[in-house]
């Protein structure tokens, strides 16, 4: 029977390559000359931003996001969590989101169930397997998936005949 996973995963390496790109433009940009701000991954889950005022902060946060979206990550995955306001310096960490969460899961669920499509979807752990007895049918629920507005960024994986 015809099978795939919808799954929210990272590209691990290109996030790593976007925080370096981030960093290295960091210290050419005249406006943080003689400033002392930084992004660091945490654990991979999260990117710490640092630097001494809230003003820089928010230029850093575009600085990454643009280098986020030019190495085809979807800011969706992105949860930005409070500044702490430090010792003469001020961070920000973003928290990378994977795995589809629950709430998700049952929304997308529940839209394969209303498009009334002859699959099923189940939930398994973080991430959601579909299966049919037709391809075609397995199809249109990407289809459906990929123009849905969906809070998180899924992709097709495990595909099978």
């Amino acid at each position: 029977m015809p099978s795939f996973d919808v799954v929210s995963e990272l590209d691990w390496h290109e996030v790593t390559n976007a925080v370096d790109q981030a960093n290295r433009e960091i210290t050419t940009r005249y406006d943080f000359k003689g400033v002392k701000a930084h992004y660091e991954i945490k654990d991979k889950k999260s990117v710490v931003m640092e630097a001494e005022a809230e003003p820089q902060l928010r230029q850093m946060s575009d600085i990454l996001n643009q280098k986020l979206v030019g190495r085809s990550i979807d800011l969706k995955s992105l949860e930005k969590e409070d500044v702490v306001k430090g010792n003469l310096r001020v961070s920000q960490a973003v928290k990378m989101k994977e795995g589809l969460e629950t709430d998700e899961a049952k929304k997308i669920v529940k839209m394969i169930k209303d498009s009334k499509a002859k699959v099923q979807a189940q939930i398994q752990g973080d991430q959601l397997r579909v299966t049919g007895k037709k391809r075609d049918d397995l199809q249109q629920v990407m289809a459906l998936l990929r123009g849905a507005d969906l809070a998180q960024p899924v992709q097709f994986t495990n595909f099978r005949d």
